[in-house]
């Protein structure tokens, strides 16, 4: 099954309905997050309930500093004893992260690329740019490489027999089969060979084959062009005119990071917030407000150096602002729920208690 493509139908679908692929991205977070909700609630009253129980931890682990195995043991039936899993409150960011590496692969894909790669939305110029790309027009006939590019190529091609055509024939380990002859020199034509085993047919169809068009794409700007390759004896081979690239800078998508970040931080300020408590250690507490300064900075300083389509980063900003209007409803929904707790158990201490009469003196 292939999601990315999956991921990109859907997509279409989203954005055929809202008008737009930026507006389509948005309505993607908010359908992830509302699918997410129940594991919102529970990594909530999971930090909550690890805030009521920090102290008796902490006793915990100061009366067996000295002996770590007992201190463990001793830890884990607390844990037991009160129904509390300390890995609750990972379970969202776990199930996030394949979401956003399936999305990261979609928007970078050529596919994507060539159905709405240069779709503005708002200030953003292109939804598949990244900080600093090549620029790079697709099946325009030339390549545009620099000396550093890899090439892979499509899953299908159209096979040119000498009585027939076959369309979308499979092509087997895409990313391995093309070869570069020489050096790449950008501006000169690239000599490309393809072996005929790479193509998913009987023996006896090789034999026939006259030529190929295969989709060759340009693993560093994502550009995709369709070239033709002549039978030369065993082998498939082509030359592909080529462009030298110039790079460009992405203002907006620096934007897009700066946002991401400021958001970041606002997701943890409220998240920290409504779960601070009286009994919470004072060094631990520091030590949680100075990460929620330094993630925020470090997943910046990643984004600059690791190419992330501005997409992506739609998303991601998105799904932080999400994150705060969850956090405080949720919050609002678990302390109701604690206070009708109190309340049934105040009620039930009155119904239960025992009537005294008063005797006269």
């Amino acid at each position: 099954m292939d999601f990315i493509t999956l991921t990109i139908d859907f997509l279409k679908l989203l954005s055929n309905f809202a008008g737009s692929y930026g507006v389509g991205i948005i309505l993607l977070t908010v359908i992830v997050r509302l699918a997410m909700w129940p594991l919102g609630v529970s990594q909530q009253r999971s930090m909550k309930m690890m805030q009521t129980l920090q102290p008796k931890l902490k006793a915990i682990q100061d009366r067996y500093k000295n002996d770590p195995q007992t201190m463990q043991r001793k830890m884990m039936e607390f844990y037991k004893e009160h129904k509390f899993n300390p890995m609750s409150g990972c379970f969202p960011l776990l199930i996030q992260m394949p979401i956003f590496i399936l999305l990261y692969s979609a928007l970078m894909s050529p596919q994507f690329i060539q159905i709405a790669g240069n779709t503005q939305f708002g200030f953003i110029n292109r939804l598949d740019a990244t900080l600093k790309t090549t620029a790079g027009v697709s099946y325009d006939g030339k390549m545009n490489v620099t000396k550093y590019d890899v090439f892979t190529l499509g899953k299908t091609a159209t096979v040119y027999m000498q009585d027939e055509v076959l369309n979308n024939v499979k092509v087997d380990k895409p990313n391995k089969s093309l070869e570069v002859q020489g050096d790449i020199k950008p501006g000169e034509p690239i000599d490309l060979k393809i072996s005929l085993d790479c193509l998913d047919l009987k023996f006896s169809q090789l034999d026939k084959i006259q030529k190929a068009e295969f989709v060759v794409n340009n693993s560093q700007n994502r550009e995709a062009e369709k070239i033709d390759f002549v039978r030369k004896g065993g082998i498939l081979a082509a030359s592909m005119p080529t462009n030298a690239v110039k790079n460009s800078f992405h203002i907006d998508v620096l934007i897009l990071i700066a946002l991401f970040g400021l958001t970041m931080v606002a997701s943890q300020k409220v998240m920290m917030a409504t779960n601070k408590s009286s009994n919470q250690d004072p060094t631990q507490e520091a030590i949680q407000k100075s990460m929620g300064m330094f993630m925020p900075i470090m997943i910046m300083a990643t984004f600059v150096f690791i190419p992330i389509p501005a997409g992506v980063l739609l998303y991601l900003i998105a799904s932080n602002l999400i994150q705060v209007v969850q956090t405080v409803v949720i919050d609002k929904q678990l302390v109701a729920e604690e206070a009708k707790s109190k309340q049934k158990i105040d009620d039930d201490a009155v119904k239960t208690a025992k009537k005294v009469d008063v005797k006269e003196g």
